[in-house]
C-alpha cells in the first residue's frame, strides 16, 4: 500500500494528526489496532491554555461539546479557600477525548486496524512493516505510538532515564457521603504538610461525577499507596485531614487507578522520513498539567507548518525532519514542561527554611489576591443591586 503520510498510533497525537491532515486534503493512512479507543487513565482535564492551541487545529469545538465546562477554580489549603480564580477548564476522560477527535477524521483517511511491527526510515520512501509481511510505503511516517518503546528502539533511538517514578497519579471519583452536591465547580487542594510527598489534589466534574486526580511524589510501592488501595477513605483523610471541613463529608467512589511516570531523554531521533510526535517524542509529568499542551503544540506545528513545507519539495531527509525538532514554539513548550516538572517537585518536597518560606509566600499571595478581588467586586455588586432595586421601584 502506498500513501503520502502514514501515521502509526491512534491515540491523541495520532488521531489529531489524522484529522488535521485529512481535512487538509492529504492522502493519509492511520495504523492502529482499535476501532474505538479503549479506556485509558491519562489526561482527564483540559485547561484554557490548552484550548488556545487546540483552536489552531480546528478541532476545539468538537472537544468542548464533549467536555464538562467549569469557569471558576477554587484554590484551598488547611481546609479553607485562599482564592477563587476565574479559570476555564474542561473535564473529559482520555478515551472520550480521543474518540471525539477520531469522529472528526474525514472518510478519505484510510484506517488499518492492525499494529506496526517496524518502521524503516528512508529519505524517499519510508515504510511501515505490518504483520503477515504487508507494508505501507509513504513520503512521511508520523510516529505517534505513545509510550510504546519497541518501534523507537527498532529505529535505533536511545533513551536515558532522567527521573525514575518522577511522579505518581491516582485517579478516582469522589462523592458526598450525604448525597448533596459539592459546592465548588472545580477545586485545587494544596498540601497541608510537605513531608508526605504530595503535589496537590484537583477535583473537577466529568458529567455528573466529581473526578479526583491526586499527584504524588512517592515510590510506586510506598506504604501510603498500599493503604490507599486497601482503604482509600481513611488514607485520604490521613493525608488531608482538613479537606472534609471544606467540601463536606465525602467518600471515594468507583475504581482507583494509579499511573507512575518516568522521565526520559531521547537521543538519535532524527531519522529520514520519520518524525516523532506527542509522547513518542517525550513523556511529560502529569502533575504539571502540560501533557495535552505538548501534544496539541506538537501536532499543530507539525501539521499546519512543517508537513506542507516538507511535501512541497522532493525527499524527506534528516535536514527537513530536524526543522520540526528545532521549531521555536515546540522547543519553548518542551522546555516549559520539563522545567515545571522539576520545579513543582522541588516546591512540593523541598525541605529547609527557604522552601518553607516560598510555600508560605505563595499561600499568602493567593489569599491577598482573592481578598483584593473581592474588595474590588464589592462596589460593583452594590451598584448592581441598587440598579435592580431602582428598576423594581419604577
Amino acid at each position: 500500500m502506498r500513501t503520502e503520510i502514514a501515521i502509526v498510533g491512534g491515540g491523541l497525537a495520532g488521531s489529531l494528526a489524522a484529522a488535521m491532515l485529512g481535512r487538509a486534503g492529504r492522502d493519509v493512512v492511520l495504523i492502529d489496532p482499535h476501532a474505538v479507543y479503549p479506556p485509558d487513565f491519562r489526561c482527564e482535564k483540559l485547561e484554557q491554555g490548552h484550548l488556545e492551541v487546540l483552536r489552531r487545529t480546528g478541532l476545539a469545538g468538537a472537544v468542548i461539546r464533549a467536555a464538562t465546562h467549569a469557569d471558576t477554580l477554587w484554590i484551598a489549603r488547611f481546609g479553607r479557600v485562599v482564592d477563587k480564580v476565574p479559570f476555564h477548564q474542561y473535564g473529559l476522560a482520555y478515551d472520550r477525548l480521543v474518540n471525539t477527535v477520531r469522529a472528526e477524521i474525514p472518510s478519505s483517511v484510510r484506517m488499518l486496524r492492525t499494529v506496526a511491527e517496524a518502521v524503516e526510515p528512508d529519505p524517499v520512501s519510508p515504510r511501515v512493516r505490518l504483520p503477515g509481511g504487508g507494508t505501507v510505503e509513504a513520503r512521511l511516517v508520523v510516529l505517534a505510538s505513545g509510550l510504546n518503546w519497541n518501534l523507537r528502539e527498532g529505529l535505533g533511538i536511545r533513551r536515558d532515564l532522567v527521573s525514575a517514578c518522577h511522579s505518581v497519579t491516582v485517579g478516582f471519583d469522589l462523592e458526598r457521603a450525604d448525597g448533596l452536591p459539592f459546592a465548588f465547580p472545580g477545586l485545587q487542594y494544596n498540601p497541608e504538610r510537605y513531608d508526605r510527598g504530595l503535589a496537590y489534589l484537583t477535583l473537577f466534574r466529568i458529567g455528573e461525577s466529581m473526578r479526583a486526580n491526586l499527584f504524588l511524589y512517592q515510590p510506586l510501592r510506598s506504604p501510603w499507596l498500599a493503604q490507599f488501595r486497601a482503604d482509600p477513605d481513611a488514607a485520604l483523610r490521613g493525608l488531608m485531614p482538613r479537606l472534609e471541613r471544606l467540601i463536606g463529608p465525602y467518600r471515594v467512589a468507583g475504581p482507583v487507578k494509579v499511573r507512575p511516570t518516568d522521565l526520559h531523554a531521547s537521543h538519535g531521533i532524527e531519522k529520514p522520513g520519520v518524525v516523532l510526535a506527542g509522547d513518542a517524542f517525550a513523556t511529560p509529568c502529569p502533575a504539571t498539567g502540560t501533557g495535552s499542551l505538548k501534544v496539541f503544540t506538537d501536532v499543530e506545528r507539525l501539521c499546519n507548518h512543517h508537513v506542507p513545507a516538507w511535501l512541497a519539495t522532493p525527499g524527506m531527509g534528516v535536514e527537513k525532519i530536524a526543522t520540526f525538532y528545532a521549531d521555536p514554539v515546540k522547543r519553548t513548550c518542551d522546555a516549559f514542561s520539563a522545567a515545571k516538572a522539576f520545579d513543582l517537585r522541588a516546591l512540593s518536597t523541598g525541605s529547609g527554611l527557604v522552601w518553607s518560606l516560598r510555600r508560605w509566600l505563595r499561600f499568602y499571595l493567593r489569599l491577598a489576591r482573592w481578598n483584593l478581588r473581592r474588595t474590588l467586586r464589592a462596589p460593583l455588586a452594590w451598584t448592581e443591586r441598587a440598579e435592580v432595586r431602582g428598576a423594581d421601584a419604577t
